[in-house]
């Protein structure tokens, strides 16, 4: 994936591009400048000149202190007056601790979010836009309503609209419907298909990219368009599994899984691509590669957007001992665990170039078209490695 060379040199920013990082999201952010800086560096020997175009960082420093309560507020180091401010977060990164009357306490979700409207609070209405990038968005497993339940995400993303936020970009949400809480405002949600994709021929040399040897997986109903959209970019078929569930009985906030009902082809020697938009405990994925094992099934390889791991790797590791399933992709939009790096199957889908094209043509309103959808790319790829190409 290469920077866009196209910016037309006349073509002015909607403002002196700022990113604002805070710790949840600190080596992502830091990775996205690194592209920034370089892309626009080239930009300005070959003759764009604007006025804060090139510069050595477009990180924008920023703190949030903590009192002995508990409560906290949020700072800028420097102004951000006519800026085109992108707000980096990942509220699922539960590394991060903060003092509670003595006390040591891990950041949640509702921490992290806390915090995004603390920075935005900071910024006083001075920026010229703010644009809020969320890869695993705030709440959105409480996407609907059952019954007499609140519908949180809907919720989080009207307040940020009232707060002055004008663009959310986020990855592969839990259900994209969730943007009809904002009609009018700027809402994306991204895919990771094209990484999925290239980072496992990558590691894979020997894959045979057709419909007699290779088939996506939906482990879902709910997952069905991912599943299809990378079987037609693969040109191969899709199978899914229906999960019938007992809506009698509440488990952990949702209703156990009693069965898994499989809709397809004969999987018997083929290679298998099961594709999700997050692995929480793993029970449910690791139930379908098992399932897929016993029909008979050559490698498994497990794509998710949000690698959670909520209950560990434990049962990860005893399955890939068993033979159960071959790789796990998994992204670096949320926090990854040093454990998790270092597993042998594990295969990191960096995200930060992918963020670093968003923010650089949003920054020019220029149409990311092209990026939600890569078609293109998925095949050029696909096309070096049938010809045993370097991807």
């Amino acid at each position: 994936m290469s920077h866009n060379k196209n910016h037309d040199s006349q073509q002015l920013p909607v403002g002196r591009l700022g990113i604002i990082s805070p710790y949840s999201c600190a080596e992502l952010g830091t990775k996205v400048d690194n592209y920034l800086v370089s892309w626009r560096k080239k930009r300005h020997n070959e003759g764009v000149l604007y006025e804060g175009y090139d510069r050595d960082t477009y990180l924008i420093g920023s703190d949030l202190p903590r009192f002995g309560s508990g409560e906290a507020k949020g700072i800028l180091k420097e102004s951000v007056r006519g800026d085109d401010i992108y707000i980096l977060v990942d509220v699922c990164n539960y590394s991060l601790t903060y003092s509670l009357a003595g006390q040591t306490n891990h950041m949640s979700p509702d921490d992290h979010y806390q915090n995004l409207k603390r920075i935005i609070a900071a910024i006083a209405g001075k920026a010229r836009r703010i644009n809020v990038i969320m890869p695993f968005l705030y709440e959105s497993r409480q996407h609907r309503r059952t019954g007499r339940e609140s519908l949180d995400c809907a919720l989080a993303l009207q307040e940020l609209i009232q707060m002055g936020v004008e663009n959310i970009i986020t990855f592969d949400a839990h259900d994209p419907r969730i943007q009809n809480a904002i009609p009018l405002h700027g809402f994306e949600t991204v895919q990771s298909a094209y990484q999925f994709i290239k980072n496992l021929l990558k590691k894979e040399k020997d894959l045979k990219l057709d419909k007699e040897h290779l088939m996506v997986i939906s482990p879902d109903e709910g997952g069905m368009s991912r599943a299809i959209y990378l079987a037609n970019n693969l040109g191969v078929d899709m199978g899914m599994f229906y999960k019938r569930r007992d809506y009698s009985t509440i488990v952990d906030g949702r209703n156990p899984i009693v069965a898994h009902e499989f809709l397809g082809a004969d999987v018997r020697g083929k290679d298998m691509i099961i594709v999700d938009d997050m692995i929480s405990s793993g029970d449910s994925m690791l139930e379908v590669a098992q399932l897929l094992k016993d029909r008979g099934a050559n490698k498994i390889f497990m794509c998710s957007t949000f690698g959670l791991f909520t209950n560990g790797m434990t049962k990860f590791d005893e399955a890939y001992e068993k033979g159960i399933f071959d790789r796990i992709l998994t992204t670096n939009l949320i926090y990854q665990t040093p454990e998790l790096l270092s597993k042998p199957y594990y295969i990191n889908c960096d995200m930060s170039k992918y963020i670093a094209l968003i923010i650089d043509t949003l920054n020019h309103d220029d149409s990311i078209s092209k990026l939600l959808n890569p078609v293109e790319r998925i095949q050029k790829v696909l096309t070096k490695y049938r010809n045993n190409e370097t991807i």
